[in-house]
């Protein structure tokens, strides 16, 4: 499923207009990259919850001339499924 295919999902499970639900949609992937970019976690309790990990600075090999080289810190963002959405699945 891709963007457009969620979002003709939640128009015809909403009722909405399909401009309505890209609203929607678009508005949900802000707000939860909002709070991810202030560093904050997004709970939705029997769906799962986005969180950022912190990466530490590591030292890796190029995999083509075998040089060391230094990676840098980075954050990651990060999604633990919640108890609902793992009983959906299996």
């Amino acid at each position: 499923m891709n963007k457009n295919d969620l979002i003709s999902a939640v128009a015809d499970a909403s009722g909405l207009t399909k401009s309505d639900a890209t609203k929607a949609v678009e508005g949900v992937f802000d707000a939860i990259s909002g709070a991810l970019k202030k560093g904050d976690e997004v709970r939705l309790v029997g769906f799962g919850t986005f969180s950022v990990a912190k990466r530490k600075a590591s030292t890796g090999r190029n995999p083509r001339t075998g040089e060391p080289m230094s990676i840098k810190a980075s954050s990651q963002p990060k999604f633990k499924a919640g108890k609902g959405l793992k009983d959906a699945v299996n």
